[in-house]
């Protein structure tokens, strides 16, 4: 059943590819050209998109709220960004075109990761200790959340703003004792750095209390309203390649290394398999398929914002997300 599902979604886009020209589709990423960016790029190589008439051109990014504007603006119709944040963009920003299309990681990798052996192996720990947190970082902008369900009071936590390039090394260093990140960037960059994986405590928020959801793929609205069909195409190019990189994650890194060389293939293999394990391959998507949320857990995920964030209007999850235009047909990794 899952087979027959995938083929027809691959055949509706091979039939789509014969009539139609190539159309270019500019998609900006949430972060660099790592692990988790290897099945967009894999998507390319295996002939995906292009069965889909597109021509995907792929950009880095540089955090987990950073493709929002760009895609609001109009200046990329899709991109990948935080949909906790784009809650919080859209509540600042009303009205503005863009809205969430489909669930990436069904699980978020909002973290905070910390040094053991200088005291941080749990939430309670952080207690008068130093938190490195860059604040265009996804997982700092729920830190509160993550806070307030483990009952620290974040004014005996000493926060430093950082960058994205220092926040590993600083953490490495013990200029902090812990940092906020996504956890297969985080941790596995702190261990580049000499720092052994057992010294680290790799708290995923979602093991303590969050109940949010990840990054998702984002689109420009009045894009949306006159390229339905292409949108379409483009989601279920998307989980084709997920699903081709889930079953064979090395010729997907080697995907990602021919756009980025200088990546150890070793490093971000580990890094892609950690966010197919943990985020994107949960148990709601191997029942449900790849992409869709669960209205009531959205309803949680809205409280939990409301509680440590004031909104200027009453939420709506409509405005956040939308399944409409996700295929017909579940689109299964396995």
């Amino acid at each position: 059943m899952i087979h027959r599902l995938i083929s027809a979604v691959a055949a509706t886009l091979l039939l789509g590819s014969a009539t139609a020209a190539q159309t270019m589709l500019p998609f900006a990423l949430d972060w660099k050209f790592e692990g988790p960016a290897a099945p967009y790029f894999l998507a390319i190589d295996n002939g995906h998109f292009g069965a889909a008439g597109l021509d995907v051109e792929i950009v880095e990014g540089n955090g987990s709220l950073d493709a929002i504007p760009k895609v609001a603006t109009g200046a990329f119709p899709v991109g990948f960004a935080d949909i906790n944040s784009l809650m919080r963009f859209l509540d600042q920003n009303p009205g503005a075109p863009v809205i969430g299309v489909m669930m990436i990681y069904d699980k978020p990798p909002f973290a905070v990761v910390g040094r053991r052996s200088l005291g941080v192996s749990e939430p309670a720990d952080l207690i008068g200790k130093v938190l490195g947190a860059p604040p265009p970082d996804g997982a700092w902008a729920q830190f509160p959340i993550f806070a307030a369900e483990n009952g620290l009071d974040m004014a005996q936590i000493t926060v430093e703003p950082v960058g994205f390039p220092v926040r590993e090394p600083m953490l490495a260093d013990g200029q902090v004792q812990a940092i906020t990140g996504f956890s297969f960037t985080s941790s596995l960059n702190t261990e580049r750095l000499g720092v052994p994986m057992e010294d680290l405590s790799i708290m995923l928020m979602a093991d303590y209390g969050v109940a949010l959801y990840g990054n998702a793929i984002i689109v420009n609205t009045d894009w949306a309203a006159e390229n339905g069909d292409v949108l379409t195409a483009f989601l279920g190019a998307v989980a084709l390649g997920w699903k081709d990189a889930i079953a064979d994650p090395e010729a997907a890194v080697a995907a990602l290394m021919t756009r980025n060389p200088a990546a150890d293939p070793v490093l971000e293999q580990n890094r892609l398999q950690m966010s197919i394990d943990a985020n994107v391959l949960t148990p709601f998507v191997q029942e449900n398929g790849l992409g869709n949320i669960d209205p009531a857990r959205m309803a949680t995920a809205i409280e939990q914002t409301r509680s440590v964030y004031e909104f200027v209007a009453e939420p709506d999850a409509a405005l956040y997300f939308t399944p409409q235009f996700l295929p017909a047909d579940g689109l299964m990794l396995r």
